[in-house]
């Protein structure tokens, strides 16, 4: 069953996985495209999972991971 925790690691995944730099709505398409099955037996998060994949973001920003680039979330170094 996924977890706020692992969704903070497909955010910074699908980021990395998008040249470095993306916009928010391609995060969300690259995780249901990736985790699908794993978000749908995650109880209430399937429900929340795209405010959580926001709350991520902060998360990997307060720890230095990613920046915003203008509308684009950008990794970080």
């Amino acid at each position: 069953m996924a977890n706020r925790e692992d969704l903070k690691e497909w955010v910074y995944q699908a980021v990395r996985e998008n040249a470095g730099q993306t916009k928010l709505v391609n995060v969300a398409q690259h995780i249901w495209q990736h985790h699908e099955q794993e978000l749908r037996k995650s109880g209430d998060l399937f429900y929340t999972w795209q405010y959580e994949m926001r709350s991520a973001a902060q998360r990997l920003r307060d720890e230095g991971r990613l920046t915003l680039a203008g509308r684009d979330w950008a990794l970080k170094g």
